[in-house]
């Protein structure tokens, strides 16, 4: 494992998008490069030794790239927090605030299981809202939030303050746009 990759090498920084004035932190250069991909799944899985884990939650889509490897290597399920309406059958629904708006994200009711614990696994964690608003589904269900985990982090928009009071782990942080 290279523990040494330098990420911030295949990250495209695009600017004014989605909309004037937002750098956009593009992990679409790590897919295109297998050894990226490949560093950034190992140090997930490193990251996660020594943690009771029974699941790997992704939040859509980007979420799914990293999760999906990360709990097929831990061997635990992987579960799926999506949008609203993207979801079949029973699903958990939890509102959050954007910076512009509100949202809505799901998780099949069949997927949390009390007493289990679960790392929630995104691309980027930026202001944390998406992330707080998918662990509150889980705790309120009687699963155990063990932390976050992203590729990128935004420490800049102040992630640490909505997720506070549980680990989290960004593989690459920057520090302002």
């Amino acid at each position: 494992m290279n523990t040494n990759y330098d990420l911030d090498s295949v990250i495209r920084k695009v600017p004014d998008f989605p909309k004037p004035g937002v750098l956009y932190y593009d992990i679409t250069g790590i897919l295109a490069v297998p050894e990226a991909f490949s560093h950034c799944i190992d140090r997930m899985e490193e990251l996660c030794k020594n943690r009771k884990i029974d699941s790997i939650a992704g939040v859509e889509a980007r979420g799914f790239i990293f999760a999906a490897p990360l709990a097929e290597r831990l061997h635990v399920p992987l579960v799926l927090v999506r949008k609203v309406g993207k979801l079949p059958g029973k699903v958990y629904k939890k509102n959050f605030e954007l910076e512009y708006g509100c949202d809505v994200v799901c998780v099949q009711e069949v997927d949390i299981v009390p007493g289990s614990h679960v790392l929630l696994v995104d691309d980027l964690i930026a202001t944390g809202g998406t992330l707080q608003a998918a662990a509150s589904m889980f705790r309120e269900n009687g699963a155990t939030v063990e932390g976050f985990m992203g590729v990128i982090g935004l420490p800049f928009l102040n992630y640490e303050k909505i997720l506070e009071g549980y680990p989290i782990d960004v593989l690459l942080e920057y520090a302002g746009e």
